[in-house]
């Protein structure tokens, strides 16, 4: 199974999650795909990524560190990595959030979603709810897999290969935040996700 989980201000709508969805799709694995929308509260965020990642034990066996592959962008490369050193699976980190709580500080307030007017307002104390959730550096870097771009003009691609040193993946040479080349590293993404396909 593939847990998805977007960027801020982002959603189950965006390019690269399309593109994941579709894959999949064509592989006949459209049910082992979940790409929630993710509430503005962190802490919400994890309570329901973790609500899926149970559910899918319970009702489908689902054995997280063999079966589970936890993907983020940005913010959602935060989440997956403190999910991943919890459930012991693999994550694949797309331009992630290092230092979730610095960065994210500078955006409470009000803000509207990329793929809809959608408002949605981004609290203090979500920056709190960060901090709270923080872990270290991959326990296990062979479980990770990082994709940073270094024309990424959001974050710091070397925060990301600092944090992530030992892991698999590529730092790109150019590019953006949003990775709008993502669909050339599908095939290498999906592969480390899916190592039993």
């Amino acid at each position: 199974m593939i847990l998805y989980l977007h960027g801020f201000r982002s959603s189950p709508k965006s390019h690269k999650a399309t593109l994941l969805a579709g894959a999949l799709r064509e592989r006949g694995l459209e049910g082992e795909w979940i790409a929630p929308q993710l509430p503005a509260s962190p802490r919400r965020a994890i309570e329901l990524a973790d609500y899926l990642i149970e559910q899918a034990r319970t009702t489908r066996g689902m054995e997280p560190g063999k079966d589970l592959a936890i993907m983020g962008s940005s913010l959602g490369g935060y989440y997956a990595t403190c999910l991943a050193e919890r459930w012991k699976c693999r994550a694949i980190v797309l331009n992630p959030v290092v230092y979730a709580a610095r960065d994210l500080a500078t955006q409470v307030g009000e803000h509207t979603m990329y793929h809809s007017d959608d408002p949605f307002v981004f609290l203090p104390e979500y920056v709190d709810e960060l901090a709270e959730m923080a872990v270290g550096r991959p326990a296990h870097p062979e479980r990770y897999y990082l994709l940073a771009a270094k024309g990424d003009e959001v974050l710091d691609w070397r925060e990301m290969a600092d944090w992530f040193s030992g892991c698999q993946g590529r730092i790109l040479e150019g590019g953006d935040h949003g990775l709008s080349d993502f669909e050339q590293w599908l095939p290498e993404v999906l592969a480390f996700a899916l190592p039993a396909s």
